[in-house]
């Protein structure tokens, strides 16, 4: 019996969307990073995108566990000698909340063009409005992500 490999023309995308309000940040990223690769399908295939579109609201009531939004920072450099710098992320998580859902899946993406082609099906909000109603997105249950309180 022959390996299944799907065709392109095979591969039909639909849209998720998940709020992050008390979500923990490190469940949540695994559970998008497995819907933007299609992991959840019978027809994956690691060597092609067979994953869905997945929106994320509220990233800026997203959880950091056991303190590391204190203690965890986050880098960027320029590529010039000496431009290194770093933010913690309680900052991030203050200016920026998407950047810290979008760090956190696209770790969790293969590194090369197939997982910044996966990348691109990401959308994320910090607020509850997304402009993607008319794709009609299905709620994701992110199961066992939400904090313990």
């Amino acid at each position: 019996m022959r390996t299944y490999s799907p065709k392109p023309s095979e591969i039909v995308r639909a849209w998720h969307v998940v709020d992050a309000e008390d979500l923990v940040l490190g469940r949540l990223a695994t559970e998008v990073a497995r819907v933007l690769r299609g992991k959840h399908r019978p027809i994956f295939a690691p060597h092609l995108d067979t994953g869905d579109h997945v929106i994320v609201v509220n990233a800026s009531k997203v959880v950091l566990t056991a303190g590391k939004a204190g203690t965890k920072m986050a880098y960027r450099h320029s590529g010039y000698p000496g431009s290194l710098r770093s933010t913690s992320y309680a900052d991030l998580l203050a200016t920026k909340p998407e950047e810290v859902v979008r760090r956190a899946v696209r770790g969790m993406l293969p590194r090369g063009t197939l997982g910044r082609q996966m990348f691109t099906k990401l959308k994320v909000y910090a607020g509850p409005e997304h402009p993607h109603s008319a794709q009609s997105p299905k709620p994701l249950v992110v199961a066992g992500a939400r904090r313990a309180s």
